[in-house]
């Protein structure tokens, strides 16, 4: 029986279900606060950087058509050796980390609308139920994950842009006036940090296998995604800071969507945002869990990780029930908010890698190297202002990524040395 593969539409359901996750309701306020009346502009630089950063991932992706996405062009780049395995564990960490956040997210809402405030056993009941939930959703194969993609992507959209059509008509320019502009180095600072609120639509390199008419489908996905999503954003930025002064954003800076819709849906705009954000987290689920299961496949393909996260079952993969369990046991044991800037980080070295991968790899890819070196100097800018910013509001969120970042070090140098003792050096992958 011939495989069903996905289309445009799931594709893009794909990337935009991975963008719009638990970030907007997470850095909106954050960018307001470094920003102010340029909040919307913080996340057009950001949304240049992913924009650029996509332009690699098509080029890969339709040169290295992989399930593993951004693995197989870190391989091809680089080769099949110790920084690959660094590398390649890091960014599925870094997609464990998100996961948990993500479940985090929906269990806090999950129990506030239930509720009506953060009951702590409620809270992780519902965190490892979704995770549950999609994980057997993705076991059923990549057109049960589309369509289910389809249904909760569209309608968070619905819910988003209802919000941000009704607000646009009680927006107060005024606040958006250069006057109340932050300096730019500031702005610029407030882009870079909520770059990850665009990550996600590397998820769709990992359709590249599983795609119709992938010369067509997989640029269009990618493009359309981003840009839909900057548009999005933007949107909301505006309706956002429009709508509230800069202190009362600054107040609520962890709910902030939520504050920005009472002055015009009341009471009741709690609870649809609350729905709203139920279903971009339980999205971002679907799409990491789908990506990072097949990520997981390929890096043990590759001899990177132990073969058990290569075996499948029905359609789906044994490694992405491991990377559930430990989104599990991530989002329930450990502190979320100084986990994540370990995600965060390490998804912008995978980023910047990726950029310099296309860069090297431009007589293979057709790419332009211009436009590949600026991703990859972009990707590595915005690293280091991450860093930087940590370093002086939240130092200990950096001694906790330095802690994964060594345990991930650590285990990659020695399941490598190990599995090269036992079974000699993994064999390099193949062009193309």
């Amino acid at each position: 029986m011939k495989k069903k593969k996905i289309g445009f539409l799931e594709a893009f359901s794909i990337g935009v279900g991975g963008m719009v996750g638990g970030g907007i309701f997470a850095v909106l306020g954050l960018t307001i606060n470094l920003a102010q009346g340029a909040a919307p502009i913080a996340f057009m630089v950001a949304g240049f950087i992913a924009l650029i950063t996509a332009y690699s991932y098509v080029k890969l992706s339709l040169r290295y058509p992989s399930e593993g996405g951004s693995i197989e062009f870190i391989i091809q780049a680089f080769g099949n050796g110790c920084f690959s395995s660094v590398i390649n564990n890091l960014l599925l960490i870094s997609y464990v980390i998100m996961l948990a956040l993500y479940a985090y997210a929906f269990g806090s809402y999950g129990s506030a609308l239930l509720v009506g405030s953060d009951v702590p056993w409620i809270h992780k009941s519902l965190s490892v139920a979704v995770i549950v939930l999609f994980m057997l959703i993705n076991l059923l194969g990549a057109l049960f994950t589309g369509k289910a993609e389809d249904i909760m992507v569209f309608s968070k959209l619905f819910i988003l842009i209802i919000f941000a059509g009704v607000g646009t008509l009680s927006i107060d320019m005024s606040h958006m006036a250069t006057t109340e502009w932050m300096p730019m180095t500031s702005v610029i600072t407030g882009g870079l940090i909520i770059f990850l609120a665009f990550e996600g639509f590397e998820l769709i390199a990992n359709t590249a296998k599983d795609i119709e008419e992938p010369e067509k489908n997989l640029p269009r996905a990618y493009y359309a995604s981003v840009i839909f999503v900057i548009i999005l954003y933007v949107w909301i930025a505006m309706v956002t800071v429009g709508n509230l002064s800069f202190q009362e954003a600054k107040t609520a800076q962890d709910y902030v969507l939520a504050k920005a819709a009472e002055p015009f849906f009341g009471e009741v705009g709690f609870i649809i945002i609350g729905i709203a954000a139920l279903l971009s987290t339980a999205s971002a689920i679907n799409a990491t869990l789908y990506g990072s299961g097949r990520t997981s496949y390929l890096i043990a393909k590759h001899g990177e990780l132990p073969h058990s996260f290569e075996k499948q079952i029905k359609n789906g993969y044994e490694g992405m029930i491991i990377i559930a369990l430990l989104s599990i046991i991530f989002t329930t044991l450990f502190d979320i908010n100084n986990i994540s800037v370990a995600g965060s980080i390490g998804f912008l070295i995978v980023f910047t890698l990726v950029n310099y991968a296309n860069f090297k790899l431009y007589k293979e890819t057709k790419a332009n190297r211009f436009i590949a070196g600026t991703g990859a100097l972009l990707g590595l800018t915005a690293t280091i202002v991450l860093i930087t910013y940590n370093l002086i509001h939240s130092p200990q969120s950096l001694i906790t990524s330095g802690i994964v970042l060594f345990v991930v070090m650590l285990f990659s140098f020695v399941y490598y040395y190990f599995r090269n003792k036992t079974f000699g050096k993994p064999k390099p992958s193949k062009k193309g």
